[in-house]
C-alpha cells in the first residue's frame, strides 16, 4: 500500500538530499541582495500593487475610534521621517529606544525610523528602570521615544526622549514641508545589510540580550502571506516591542490591512472590539487563547466577523486547540513560528 500524505517526510518539505525541511508555501521572490532598498521601500512597493485605494483605513484606536487612512500614514511617515532627519538630525545606523505601549503613534514611528535607516530598539514598557538601563547599555540609543507614563523610566540620552502622546509629536508627523519639492530625504539610504532593528530576549536562562536584524531579515519576514479578496480588519493583542507584533506591524501595511490598535489589553475590552470594528483576524499569543476557551462573556459579544486567530510566540496544547474549535467552530485557528527569513 502506498504511504499516505501524512507518513511521507517528503510531502511535508523533507529533502533527504540535504536532510532539511522546507516550507510547502509559493517561494518568497526577495529583492537582489546587493539592491540598495529598506524594509520600508519594499514594503511600500508591495502595498503600492494592493487593489484597495488609498482611502482604505489604516490604524483604528480601539480607545477613541480615531481612524487614520493609508493616504495620511504614508503623508504622516514621510513628514515624521523628514522631521527626524532634517530637524533633529538623526542619520543612518543611529539607535532609536522605543519604549510604548501599543497605540497608533507607533507603527508610524517604526516606518520613518527604518526609512531613514536608523536602528529601531523597542523594549517592554512595564520594564523597570534598571531593566531599561540595560537595553541602553545593549544597543546605545542617542534618542528614546516614550509616552508620558513610560518616559520617567529612561536615562538621559544625547537627543533626549521623544513623548509620541505628545502636541509636539503630532506637529512632526504633521510637519509642513514640499514633499514634491524634497522627493528624498538626503544622501541616507539604507542598505538591505544594515542592522534595522535590536529587539531583546527574555532573559530567561541569563541577563536580557539584544537580537540584531537586518533589513534583509525584516523584508523576508513581512512580506511572507498573501492578499485577501477583501481588506481584513487585523486587531492586534501582541506588543509591537515583541518580535511578533514588530513584523506584523509592517505586513500589515504591505498588505493594507485595517489594524485596530489596543492601548491597554483585557479580554472584554477585545471582544467588544471585533463586534465595534468588525475584526477578523485576532493576532494573539496562547494565554489569550486559553482565556476564551474559559471565559464565560464570549457569548455576551458579536463575533459574526471573526474569521481566524494567529497564535504565536509559543505553541498550542492539543487540548487548547481541541476545545477553542468545540466552542469557536466557524474560527480558523493558525499558528505562525516567529521565524526571521535570512
Amino acid at each position: 500500500m502506498a504511504a499516505t500524505t501524512t507518513n511521507n517526510p517528503e510531502s511535508a518539505g523533507y529533502n533527504p538530499a540535504t536532510k532539511t525541511f522546507h516550507s510547502l508555501r509559493p517561494p518568497i521572490h526577495l529583492p537582489q541582495e546587493d539592491a540598495p532598498i529598506s524594509v520600508v521601500d519594499y514594503v511600500l512597493s508591495i502595498r503600492s500593487l494592493s487593489r484597495w485605494p488609498n482611502s482604505t483605513t489604516a490604524l483604528i484606536d480601539s480607545a477613541t475610534g480615531r481612524r487614520i487612512p493609508y493616504s495620511d500614514l504614508i503623508r504622516r511617515q514621510k513628514s515624521l521621517s523628514y522631521y527626524l532627519q532634517d530637524v533633529l538630525k538623526l542619520s543612518r545606523h543611529d539607535v532609536a529606544l522605543v519604549i510604548c505601549p501599543n497605540c497608533v503613534q507607533v507603527p508610524i514611528l517604526y516606518l520613518s525610523l527604518l526609512s531613514i535607516g536608523v536602528v529601531v530598539s523597542p523594549g517592554n514598557p512595564v520594564s523597570t528602570g534598571s531593566e531599561i538601563a540595560r537595553l541602553v547599555e545593549l544597543s546605545g540609543p542617542t534618542i528614546a521615544f516614550a509616552t508620558s507614563s513610560t518616559a520617567h523610566k529612561l536615562p538621559k540620552l544625547r537627543l533626549g526622549t521623544i513623548l509620541v502622546d505628545s502636541p509636539e509629536f503630532e506637529s512632526m508627523m504633521t510637519h509642513t514641508f514640499d514633499l514634491d519639492l524634497n522627493p528624498g530625504l538626503g544622501p541616507t539610504q539604507p542598505s538591505q545589510s544594515d542592522v534595522a532593528a535590536i529587539l531583546y530576549s527574555s532573559g530567561t536562562t541569563g541577563r536580557i540580550k539584544g537580537v540584531m536584524l537586518t533589513h534583509r531579515n525584516l523584508i523576508g519576514s513581512a512580506v511572507a502571506a498573501g492578499e485577501r479578496a477583501s481588506p481584513p480588519v487585523l486587531l492586534y493583542t501582541v506588543p509591537l516591542f515583541h518580535v511578533f507584533g514588530f513584523i506584523y506591524s509592517l505586513k500589515s501595511v504591505a498588505l493594507m490591512e485595517t489594524v485596530v490598535m489596543m492601548p491597554r489589553f483585557g479580554l472584554d475590552g477585545m471582544l467588544k472590539a471585533v463586534g465595534e470594528f468588525g475584526v477578523t483576524d485576532v493576532a494573539m499569543a496562547p494565554p489569550v487563547v486559553v482565556a476564551m476557551v474559559k471565559s464565560g462573556s464570549a457569548e455576551r459579544y458579536d463575533l459574526s466577523s471573526l474569521k481566524s486567530l494567529v497564535v504565536g510566540a509559543a505553541p498550542l496544547g492539543k487540548d487548547v486547540i481541541a476545545a477553542f474549535k468545540a466552542k469557536f467552530p466557524a474560527v480558523e485557528l493558525a499558528q505562525v513560528c516567529n521565524l526571521i527569513c535570512f
